[in-house]
């Protein structure tokens, strides 16, 4: 199991991105092209970005000066526990909320309200629990 955010779990991520439909074919179906960092909520920078172009994640590692269409933020144990057990639509809804999980860039009550990216996106966290990370 790979560490939070390292190169290494990123791109395990990218991998399971691609092979869920309901992730990366949802959102070609609306060619969707993002740049999605995230990292922790105290620290400046995001720990990874994640390329996505025509629902289709095609490059995955450590951030490197990317400009982020999507930078979700949240504290290390917050990350772990979403990893542990995925975020679903309401828990999300609440995390965003109530501060714990922040969005740098974005407008996640856009994406919220629109079921074509909110779907996937939901489906996307629960594909953080399939890959695991440790701390």
């Amino acid at each position: 199991m790979a560490q939070l955010f390292s190169d290494a779990w990123i791109n395990e991520l990218k991998d399971a991105w691609n092979a869920e439909p309901e992730v990366c074919d949802k959102l070609a179906e609306i060619d969707f092209d993002s740049v999605i960092t995230c990292g922790f909520k105290d620290e400046e920078e995001p720990r990874c970005v994640f390329i996505v172009e025509k629902g289709k994640a095609v490059s995955a590692g450590l951030y490197n000066g990317e400009t982020p269409d999507w930078d979700m933020r949240a504290s290390e144990d917050d990350w772990m526990k979403w990893v542990k057990k995925p975020l679903g639509m309401t828990s999300m809804g609440m995390a965003v909320a109530t501060g714990k999980l922040k969005f740098k860039s974005g407008d996640f009550g856009a994406m919220f309200k629109n079921p074509s990216m909110a779907g996937p996106f939901v489906k996307s966290f629960a594909l953080m629990s399939k890959i695991g990370a440790e701390a």
